[in-house]
């Protein structure tokens, strides 16, 4: 894949992200480095997670302020940055294997 169709590629990304109301992490233009964006991404889905359950235990405390729907929405966010967090893992495992198992 070209560098012109990666870049192409992350900018629809960034724009989804945006356009779903998540943080769209910084990529320094002269590289990317791939232990820091997981890295990131990680604290991202386990930031949600922490905000779901304060909110869960929140509502389930009999807080007032807090609404039914907003706390499934913050529910279904986490549910669903951490299955896309399980997925981007379980491709790596996959290429790891790949890579280790290649002919010398």
């Amino acid at each position: 894949m070209s560098d012109i169709r990666i870049a192409s590629a992350l900018d629809q990304i960034r724009n989804l992200s945006v356009a779903a109301g998540s943080k769209v992490p910084e990529v320094p233009s002269e590289g990317i480095d791939f232990g820091s964006l997981l890295k990131q991404a990680i604290n991202d889905v386990n930031e949600k997670q922490a905000i779901s359950g304060q909110m869960k235990a929140a509502f389930e405390g009999g807080d007032k302020t807090m609404n039914l729907a907003e706390v499934m929405v913050a529910s279904q966010k986490s549910d669903v940055s951490f299955k896309a967090m399980l997925q981007v893992r379980n491709k790596l495992v996959e290429a790891y294997k790949d890579v280790m198992n290649m002919p010398m």
